[in-house]
């Protein structure tokens, strides 16, 4: 063998060793180890599809060292069975929704103010905001976990098994809701009966008469097919839906600085993607809606007159959040 082809040689195995070895360093500070991740929504919904991006992009960014196992559709319990497990370390991450959280925390009641936005671009605005970003601070202490940010679903809507003329009609009627303060006490005032009810019971409560309407988003309308069942959809995005990214406050602790920096930048990545894929796709689930040849009337704030007054007035502990969160709505375009 040649000299030079010797010096080659040596060089190339010598520029080997070199990446390998910063590539051994880079990883040296995170341990192998499996996150487990919690949902409560269906197999089939965007969150999970975010959940398993958040895992491919911390299996590549650590060299398939970690790697995350997905719950999805409330395999380990409902929302609060799922924030204890968060508490205790039994579960790693979570993707929930804020109900469970704005019961525990209530300053976080007022992202569900009645008709703080029109749509998903504007409410993915306001969760970037100051006001929304800053209310992830309460969680440390007031819950034990770590909020990484908002991901989001599409509006609320309402969907009645009758039509709905004036919002009258629905006056005395069993109207199934998430099961938390904020959605509870807009009903109230409507003089319409909140009635709590699991997701996957819905469709066939619509059917018996548990409940007469549902308080929904479309995708949900699309995924279990409630237009079988609920032929009036009345499109009325009177709140917005947020979720939240949660980490075990003790599994958070456990983590090295490049870890936790690791994994809050691929969930930040992943709910970022999901807010500008719900942005996007929460027009086209509406005409899929319509599609199905079920009644779908748009109705304004002025279809629940008085409703955001006598609201607020109920929520009026959490009057600063609620006028920075309509403050910053105001500039939106």
């Amino acid at each position: 063998m040649s000299s030079h082809i010797r010096t080659a040689l040596s060089r190339t195995l010598m520029s080997m060793a070199a990446v390998a070895a910063m590539t051994l360093a880079s990883t040296a500070s995170v341990t192998a180890k499996e996150y487990r991740v919690g949902t409560i929504v269906p197999a089939g919904h965007l969150w999970n599809k975010a959940a398993t991006s958040m895992g491919e992009k911390l299996q590549e960014r650590s060299n398939g060292e970690v790697t995350v196992s997905l719950f999805p559709a409330g395999q380990l319990g409902d929302e609060s069975q799922m924030v204890q497990q968060l508490q205790t370390g039994a579960l790693d991450m979570a993707f929930l929704t804020i109900a469970d959280v704005s019961n525990r925390v209530p300053e976080f009641g007022a992202l569900y103010a009645p008709f703080l936005v029109d749509n998903v671009s504007q409410a993915n605005e306001i969760l970037s905001g100051p006001t929304a970003q800053g209310l992830l601070e309460l969680l440390p202490k007031k819950m034990g976990v770590v909020g990484v940010d908002y991901g989001i679903a599409t509006m609320r809507e309402m969907m009645s098994t009758q039509p709905v003329e004036t919002i009258d009609d629905l006056k005395g009627k069993k109207m199934r809701i998430t099961p938390f303060k904020p959605f509870r006490d807009f009903y109230t005032i409507l003089e319409i009966a909140p009635t709590p009810m699991p997701l996957p019971d819905v469709y066939d409560a619509l059917a018996n008469g548990q409940v007469d309407a549902i308080d929904i988003d479309p995708e949900l309308i699309l995924n279990f097919k409630l237009y079988d069942r609920a032929p009036h959809l009345l499109l009325t995005n009177h709140a917005m839906f947020p979720m939240v990214g949660l980490v075990s406050g003790r599994v958070w602790a456990g983590m090295s600085e490049e870890e936790r920096d690791m994994v809050a930048t691929a969930m930040r990545e992943s709910l970022a993607e999901l807010r500008q894929q719900y942005a996007e796709a929460e027009p086209e689930m509406i005409e899929e809606i319509r599609a199905t040849g079920i009644e779908v009337k748009p109705v304004g704030p002025e279809f629940f007159p008085g409703v955001v007054e006598k609201w607020e007035a109920m929520w009026s502990e959490q009057k600063p959040t609620i006028d920075a969160l309509r403050e910053e709505a105001s500039q939106l375009q």
